[in-house]
């Protein structure tokens, strides 16, 4: 079965079209949101050919969802602090520092908005938390193990509730969650999930 546009990644020159192209399309989502980018503008400041860009990705989706793919790739690994306390910390101080970063916090508003009216962006953006979300789990898992959360623990909802209060207050005040915000939902999150919140049995 054949790749679909830009999901092929050689390296060489290809690589570095790709990088150029990725970076500027995240330049104009961040600047001017999702229903400003065009395949053409894009092309241009990235300084490659417009049927390059037009034949490896095709459509402004298929590039989004590339981008995301790249982002995820490219994100940090987990921290490893030896508690499940220190680690969701670490976990939310990330996200806090995304979303506090200028271009990176115009892009993530960008993207959510168009997942929510084209199902291909919506994708993308489901596989990237599936892929960041993924990359933390071991940290909960760890806890577990160690005793410092209940048995049947679900990794993957625990890792969850430390961003989701940070992008609802980015996405509902228009504010960026600040470090105090992040620690408190860390905190939170932890102590569901010590109280068996979060637990198969709950």
């Amino acid at each position: 079965m054949s790749a679909e546009p830009g999901t092929v990644r050689p390296g060489g020159r290809t690589a570095r079209v790709r990088t150029a192209v990725l970076r500027a399309a995240g330049d104009v989502l961040a600047e001017q949101g999702f229903d400003r980018l065009d395949l053409a503008d894009v092309a241009r400041r990235a300084e490659v050919g417009k049927t390059t860009v037009y034949r490896r990705w095709g459509s402004v989706t298929a590039l989004v969802a590339d981008l995301l793919a790249e982002m995820a790739e490219q994100s940090l690994p987990r921290t490893r602090t030896g508690s499940v306390r220190g680690d969701l910390r670490a976990n939310a101080s990330l996200v806090q520092r995304t979303l506090t970063d200028p271009r990176q916090g115009a892009l993530f508003r960008a993207v959510i908005a168009a997942a929510a009216c084209d199902e291909r962006t919506a994708r993308a953006l489901r596989r990237f938390y599936e892929v960041r979300v993924a990359e933390w789990a071991p940290c909960v898992a760890e806890g577990v193990a160690r005793g410092e959360l209940p048995a049947g623990t679900d990794a993957a909802t625990v890792v969850r509730a430390v961003s989701a209060p940070l992008y609802y207050g980015f996405l509902t005040t228009g504010t960026a969650p600040d470090p105090a915000d992040a620690e408190r939902a860390a905190d939170a999150a932890v102590a569901a999930a010590e109280a068996g919140v979060y637990a198969a049995s709950a």
